[in-house]
């Protein structure tokens, strides 16, 4: 059942308005549409409007609840004839430059008609300023802005205004055509609750949204000077927010999964700390760093190294940005071919300086190294791991379902619990790729967690592994026969190929 059209109507003067008992109010309708729901479903409606209006506008990073009441409302609400409050929710409205635009904080109040006691018809937008204060540009210039439902033989749903003065409501103006977004959201938010919709993918599984965008903005002000020194042909912009982003991550679920370096004791709050200070030089880590498979321009793992971390990346060859980046940064690059079939002898598990116990391994878009990443934290006892899968790899060739073995998945709820997007047919390859992902991390031994990363790129779904399912030494050995047990059949098939250092960087 697919969504009415939405047809919006700009309100003329024969339209009935919002009538207050406060002196100094003028209210304006300034435009509508057919409601195509019930009035039961407007309280669910708007209270997507309320607590997450980043939805609206790219320059608010969230909104915070700070009190919520339903007596002893706030005095500065408009009184509106017809119409009783009966719910009041204070939020803080956070920018999401705060360097440029300032927070500001706001009511949103609830109405019900007076025939009825109890159920909201009316959503009233206030926001709270200091006398003398301006409203921030993502405002509109509005005392007030009235959401509302309209019982009618044709119900429709209405916003109006009690703008500033001199503020313009003509149809080419800015008020307007900010009325117009928000009512053609609140018709798609009313259809969809009416028809119990549900996102197709949900962020903020594993790291809390909050304290991901408190530090994704600390993090992106001491790093964004890499885009006008960008040395790579291709665009900065994505990539340099991208990794900004992925280490804003891996931050986070470090401090979250491993002790505190002192105590060895777990940390589980995320945002107790003032960003501004660098607390993380000082939160937990992975015990034996961590290692960039396929590191490519090896911004992550300068990004990292800038912060405190410690770890090495690896690449097939050099690339001209490492040269640029400062000498802690330089020495933590190196050229090498990773053979993951080399690491059924014990010497080799022994010898090779960057992988080894306790690290965490980090395969961001790795390509042919992408399905090893569970095989070797396994064969490695590494501490965890964080996939970002790209191209679609098997051991030794591009993957294909029909080619392919399947690894046991225990039941539905496995692939349920991947966040895979779309429909839920999962008939897609890239999905099938991710399902044959996850119960290979599952083979190995790792409890499988999936996150959709808040980066700008298309591929963004993570499989993360920092748990693991043996609780026996017997159950690890298990898994480590597993691991030995793929390197052999890659070997017996022996079309995998190591493949060779390029450049002049091999010896990097």
């Amino acid at each position: 059942m697919s969504r009415p059209r939405f047809l919006p109507k700009s309100c003329g003067n024969d339209c009935d308005r919002l009538t207050s008992t406060t002196q100094g109010q003028r209210w304006i309708p300034i435009i509508q549409c057919s409601a195509d729901f019930p009035p039961e479903v407007f309280e669910i409606a708007v209270s997507q409007l309320i607590h997450h209006p980043e939805y609206n506008s790219t320059l608010i990073l969230r909104s915070e609840t700070v009190e919520e009441r339903t007596s002893d409302m706030p005095s500065s609400i408009p009184q509106l004839e017809g119409f009783h409050p009966i719910r009041n929710i204070h939020r803080r409205l956070l920018p999401r430059r705060p360097g440029r635009d300032t927070g500001l904080e706001q009511h949103c109040t609830l109405y019900a008609s007076d025939g009825d006691e109890h159920r909201p018809v009316l959503l009233v937008l206030t926001p709270i300023l200091e006398e003398g204060g301006s409203l921030p540009y993502y405002h509109p210039a509005v005392h007030h802005l009235a959401f509302r439902f309209v019982s009618a033989e044709v119900p429709l749903l209405r916003i109006e205004a009690d703008p500033l003065p001199s503020t313009p409501t003509d149809l080419d103006s800015r008020l307007y055509r900010t009325c117009l977004a928000l009512l053609d959201t609140l018709h798609r938010y009313g259809w969809g609750a009416l028809t119990n919709y549900k996102k197709r993918v949900h962020h903020d599984c594993i790291i809390p949204r909050e304290a991901y965008q408190d530090l994704y903005l600390v993090m992106r002000e001491r790093h964004k000077h890499l885009v006008n020194e960008w040395r790579e042909v291709t665009d900065p912009l994505k990539h340099v927010f991208e990794d900004i982003g992925i280490a804003t991550f891996l931050m986070l679920l470090w401090k979250e999964s491993y002790g505190h370096p002192e105590t060895g004791q777990p940390e589980n709050a995320l945002v107790s700390d003032n960003l501004q200070t660098a607390p993380w030089k000082c939160w937990p880590r992975p015990p034996g760093g961590f290692i960039d498979l396929g590191c490519g321009n090896g911004l992550l793992t300068h990004i990292l190294t800038a912060e405190g971390y410690d770890g090495h990346g690896i690449d097939v060859r050099a690339r001209t940005s490492w040269s640029h980046y400062p000498d802690t940064t330089q020495s933590r690059l190196h050229t090498e071919s990773l053979d993951p079939t080399a690491f059924l002898e014990p010497t080799a598990i022994r010898e090779h300086p960057y992988l080894h116990e306790g690290v965490f391994i980090i395969a961001n878009h790795a390509d042919e190294l992408t399905p090893w990443t569970p095989v070797l934290a396994t064969l490695f006892s590494a501490t965890g791991y964080l996939s970002i899968p790209c191209c679609a790899w098997a051991f030794d060739e591009k993957y294909e379902r029909s080619r392919v073995w399947d690894y046991p998945v225990p039941d539905d709820s496995l692939v349920d619990s991947l966040n895979l997007g779309g429909e839920g047919g999962n008939t897609s390859s890239y999905s099938r790729y991710r399902i044959w992902l996850a119960s290979l991390s599952l083979y190995c031994g790792w409890a499988v967690e999936c996150e959709s990363l808040r980066i700008p790129s298309t591929r963004n779904w993570a499989i993360v592994g920092r748990k693991r399912t043996a609780e026996t030494e017997e159950e690890l050995e298990k898994f480590r026969q597993r691991a030995q047990e793929i390197i052999l059949q890659v070997r017996e098939r022996g079309l995998f190929k190591t493949r060779i250092p390029e450049g002049k960087a091999k010896d990097h």
